[in-house]
């Protein structure tokens, strides 16, 4: 049979096509992640380095979420003092300079926030402008937060300030501000809330502006981690690194036992003693072992792991099993014809032997294809992976140091290990299809 033909015998099977689409989705996945996040600036995000995640809350469970809730999870609420709905009012009085601002900030959720921040940004020379913000509440209760002199960079962590608290009697500040006038209400109170800050500025040009953050508990379609890191960056970018890493190895290995079984078969002797010896003692060898030391004393790079693990493979069971098959095909009659006009060893294997056990090969290597993207997956959960990548396996890792599944937060998990099963279903199915279509013993069973 044909490689044309088996691939049409292939399209009888559901599941085979099923996994051929998936396929093709994480491929596309791939490209996407690698056009749209250029390889340094996914490990800049990755690192914390950039300042984009301030903007997220932290733990925070994806949007869709609120798809299955009739209560919805409050999402986080960002303005800036240049909206337009922000109203500020300057007023010079001699050598001083009246800022104000005043943020409408509507409030749908019966949940309460997650936090509440106020990112400043001042301008001066010498004398730092100083700032009083206000708190009113739709019914018009007018509640002061705090005073204090502004840096270049500042932030006042509204829900962390505990003098508040106690004002609020003991309620946490995301929580008596939003309540109403019953502090200890179990839910929020909707509405219309503002804030109000009233600054002053010592200096001719001097100047600043206001970021508000009421954090949410949903965020991104993937959700955050406890960084306030997008998860949905380490589900693109974990695409084709896993898809790299499983197709990189699966086809080294398949190609290289392949290339060894045929030199191994056809020039047999002391030639073939000995890469079956090496593969005798390679059997025995411990994988898992190698791999945790090499990570663990030399390096954890992506590319030093894979290196490792094509070697240790090469000289696998598959080099058995296409020994026994090119020890059939090595007394073919083609190969004799072959022979009796002269054609070099080289040109046999490379030419005769090798293309007959195609057909072979294809299943093999898809099938191989999950055991290596779960191989990486694992590394990583035993704290061996790339570390500055954003893969899958370091997402499983992460959550379960954080303890996601004890503290709830399964969406942490779950999203990473649903790709590893797909994935590995998707090439699984395409790989038992083509085994049954290309192998002989199996063919119309």
């Amino acid at each position: 049979m044909n490689l044309k033909s088996g691939l049409k015998d292939i399209a009888q099977y559901p599941t085979a096509m099923a996994g051929v689409i998936i396929i093709l989705l994480l491929v596309g996945i791939s490209i996407y992640a690698l056009i749209a996040i250029p390889y340094s600036k996914a490990i800049e995000l990755w690192r914390g380095e950039a300042s984009d995640w301030y903007q997220n809350p932290k733990l925070a469970a994806p949007v869709w979420f609120n798809w299955f809730r009739t209560d919805k999870l409050p999402e986080t609420i960002d303005i800036t003092s240049t909206n337009p709905d922000v109203k500020r009012d300057v007023v010079p009085s001699g050598t001083t300079t009246s800022i104000n601002y005043t943020y409408t900030i509507p409030y749908n959720y019966n949940i309460y926030p997650q936090e509440f921040a106020i990112y400043f940004t001042a301008k001066f020379k010498a004398t730092a402008p100083f700032v009083g913000l206000y708190w009113i509440t739709p019914d018009g209760s007018k509640i002061h937060l705090s005073n204090f002199a502004l840096r270049d960079q500042n932030t006042y962590w509204v829900s962390q300030d505990t003098k508040l608290s106690a004002e609020l009697f003991g309620a946490s500040p995301q929580i008596g501000l939003f309540a109403g006038p019953n502090y200890n209400s179990p839910t929020a109170e909707k509405g219309t809330y503002q804030l109000q800050i009233q600054g002053t500025t010592f200096e001719p040009d001097s100047d600043y502006t206001a970021e508000v953050l009421i954090y949410g508990k949903v965020a991104g379609w993937a959700g955050t981690d406890n960084l306030r890191r997008d998860i949905g960056l380490a589900l693109l970018w974990g695409t084709p690194i896993a898809l790299f890493f499983g197709l990189f190895a699966a086809v080294g290995t398949s190609l290289a036992q392949l290339i060894i079984a045929a030199v191994s078969t056809w020039f047999g002797g002391w030639v073939d003693m000995i890469i079956q010896r090496i593969t005798g003692i390679n059997l025995v060898l411990p994988f898992l072992p190698i791999l945790i030391m090499v990570g663990t004393f030399y390096s954890r790079s992506l590319f030093l792991i894979m290196s490792v693990v094509i070697l240790l493979s090469i000289f696998g069971q598959g080099i058995l099993t296409f020994r026994a098959v090119f020890m059939q095909v090595k007394e073919s009659p083609y190969i004799d014809a072959a022979r009796s006009y002269g054609a070099s060893s080289g040109k046999i294997i490379f030419s005769y032997m090798i293309p007959r056990l195609i057909p072979m090969l294809i299943p093999q290597f898809i099938t191989l294809v999950p055991g290596y993207v779960f191989l990486e997956a694992s590394l990583a959960v035993l704290g061996l992976g790339d570390p500055t990548l954003p893969t899958w396996g370091k997402l499983i890792d992460d959550s379960y140091n954080a303890g996601a599944l004890f503290q709830g937060w399964y969406y942490w998990v779950l999203e990473p290990s649903v790709l590893l099963m797909v994935t590995g279903l998707a090439f699984s199915s395409v790989g038992y299809a083509m085994d049954r279509v290309f192998n002989p013993r199996l063919r119309g069973q």
